[in-house]
């Protein structure tokens, strides 16, 4: 019997080479993996913790798979590598960062995955794109409003949205 499909949030920023492109690639890709896939608008953020670097353009997506959270994460990994990421400085600059901020209710601690993100309520840069895609969604485990975190936040006032380019990917 085939397990339901469990709800995915993934966030998505890059902030070398040509950022868009990079992001819409990554979305397309996705869109091949997932089902009822959401795309969040663009957000231009300064980078947050490592080495001065020049400012990501982030952006988030829902949707519905069947992939367990371990292979989907291997899967957002091979993304980032075919982008051209090297894993290297922590917070340092990269073509590709995809995280997987939620799948379904699943709470997990582990050294190679914690769900919820651990800093994704404190992040306007990816609660905004998060918000436009998913307007309704409620974070495990307390059931939080994504708009109310972000209303809540330091500096999200500051985020400008922008349209992607050719529309979302």
């Amino acid at each position: 019997m085939d397990s339901p499909a469990s709800f995915v949030a993934i966030g998505l920023g890059a902030n070398l080479g040509d950022r868009e492109r990079l992001l819409a690639d990554a979305v397309r890709a996705l869109r091949g993996l997932l089902t009822a896939v959401q795309v969040g608008r663009l957000y231009e953020s300064a980078a947050v913790g490592g080495p001065a670097q020049p400012p990501y353009l982030n952006s988030a997506l829902v949707g519905r798979t069947r992939l367990a959270p371990e292979p989907l994460l291997a899967v957002l990994k091979f993304l980032e590598r075919q982008a051209g990421r090297r894993r290297g400085e922590r917070w340092g600059p990269r073509p590709l960062d995809l995280d997987l901020l939620l799948h379904g209710d699943t709470i997990r601690d582990s050294p190679e995955l914690v769900l919820p993100h651990p800093r994704l309520r404190r992040r306007a840069f990816v609660l905004a794109p998060l918000a436009d895609a998913a307007p309704e969604l409620s974070l495990p485990p307390d059931g939080a409003p994504v708009r109310s975190l972000l209303a809540a936040l330091a500096g999200a006032r500051e985020l400008v949205p922008r349209p992607w380019a050719e529309g979302a990917p």
